[in-house]
């Protein structure tokens, strides 16, 4: 598979579950995941067990139907960009999202290194209020 095939596998599978199973086939086992500051999830996690806990956890315990629609891609050597829009609805407030977003991912050796996001966070804010 090349880079653009393995991101794109972790997005556009049948459902949410089988874009996780292909995301733990390709990641490397120290993979970096930065959330942006100012989300709600900011930070840097070592691992698919930290990412799984700090990150997809919450967004499936915290959120009604969130997900991230991609728009198109963009590759060049070991860099892939993702870029489209987050949506879904805060369960505690009720608010829906419509938030813009870029996600950059580095490769090594067909395995995933690094993921870093880049997004309206006050869009999403907004919603926990």
């Amino acid at each position: 598979m090349t880079n653009l095939e393995i991101i794109k596998s972790t997005y556009e599978g049948k459902n949410s579950e089988e874009n996780g199973r292909n995301l733990a086939n390709h990641v490397s086992k120290n993979i970096s995941w930065t959330e942006a500051k100012g989300f709600p999830y900011a930070g840097t996690y070592i691992g698919l067990d930290e990412i799984t806990k700090n990150v997809f956890s919450r967004l499936g315990n915290e959120w009604i139907d969130y997900k991230f629609t991609p728009e198109g891609y963009v590759a060049d050597g070991d860099k892939v960009v993702a870029y489209g829009t987050y949506s879904g609805i805060y369960k505690q407030t009720g608010k829906p999202i419509q938030a813009r977003v870029a996600h950059l991912w580095k490769l090594k050796d067909g395995k995933i290194i690094s993921f870093e996001q880049f997004v309206d966070s006050q869009t999403v804010n907004t919603a926990l209020k």
